[in-house]
């Protein structure tokens, strides 16, 4: 069983097998940058790729995924339960 830090992050419910938003800054540190960097790389403001690790968002979701060589659903699996590779991100807006 979770306990309450693990389980409650803002008004999001994260499952056990996410990865914790402190492992996904510190892979990206691993690989000499940070969520600002990859941020402003996009075209958004340094603080914009922060909401993807509190909410579902396809885009921002994919390009942290791609900053650690991961698949989004490897990142956040519970958040890609029952949705195929082939359905593309619901609300995805490039």
């Amino acid at each position: 069983m979770l306990n309450m830090a693990d389980k409650i992050m803002g008004e999001r419910v994260m499952d056990g097998n996410d990865w914790h938003p402190a492992d996904i800054i510190a892979g990206l540190r691993k690989r000499g940058t940070t969520l600002a960097a990859i941020s402003r790389e996009a075209g958004l403001a340094s603080s914009t790729l922060a909401n993807a690790l509190t909410r579902h968002w396809p885009k921002g979701e994919r390009l942290i995924a791609e900053a650690l060589n991961k698949r989004p659903e490897e990142i956040w699996p519970s958040r890609y339960q029952g949705i195929s590779r082939g359905q593309g991100g619901e609300g995805e807006a490039d």
